[in-house]
């Protein structure tokens, strides 16, 4: 009677089993390379896929945005990047913009610029401007001109960047103003701006 019982249980627990994720079997493509889908423009620069890639061109001297439709609290985003231009970007999280406008209204930033010295890595935003750069000597790790390879993880109030396998900051917020909302890819104002992306994956950790 006890084997016949464990025998008709078997199949149950495989069965809750089935489809379960293993770890890291839960990263999912945010950029599908083709088109846009899942993701809205903000503001008035232009963003298009080209040869599997986005490609994020300055036309005014505005800010430019490209957010995600859908919001995330904590999360794991890979992505590769390339400075064509000489403008600053960033990978934004938990932003917001005013009705209407590109002008943030909430949110941080992971920092992109391929130009040495400008702290790609670190984090700033929220109205505070610089929360936490990188150590000085990985200043040099941002590749000019080339594809680089950029790891973010937010977990709460930590945060933490890897670039091209470096890390570059691991930081406890101890003020944090902004806990929910989407990813954006930044084009900074000044007209110079001239990025492409691609490889965009992301683990959702986001508890609700």
């Amino acid at each position: 009677m006890v084997a016949l019982t464990g025998a008709l249980l078997a199949p149950n627990l495989f069965s809750q089993d089935k489809g379960a994720k293993l770890p890291g079997e839960d990263w999912i493509q945010l950029f599908n390379g083709k088109d846009l889908t899942g993701w809205t423009e903000v503001g008035k620069e232009k963003w298009e896929v080209q040869d599997g890639m986005i490609h994020g061109r300055a036309v005014t001297k505005e800010y430019g945005y490209l957010k995600t439709v859908k919001s995330y609290k904590d999360f794991q985003l890979a992505l590769q990047f390339k400075c064509n231009g000489n403008g600053n970007s960033g990978v934004f999280f938990h932003v917001d913009f005013k009705p209407g406008t590109a002008d943030v209204s909430q949110g941080l930033q992971f920092e992109i610029d391929c130009t040495l010295g400008q702290h790609t890595g670190g984090v700033y935003g929220d109205g505070r401007q610089w929360i936490v750069w990188p150590n000085p000597e990985n200043e040099i790790v941002v590749r000019r001109g080339e594809w680089n390879e950029y790891l973010v993880k937010v977990d709460g109030n930590r945060y933490t960047s890897r670039l091209n396998g470096v890390l570059m900051v691991d930081f406890t917020d101890p003020k944090p103003k902004s806990f929910d909302g989407p990813i954006a890819l930044q084009l900074h104002s000044g007209g110079k701006g001239d990025m492409v992306f691609k490889e965009i994956y992301i683990r959702d950790l986001s508890k609700r």
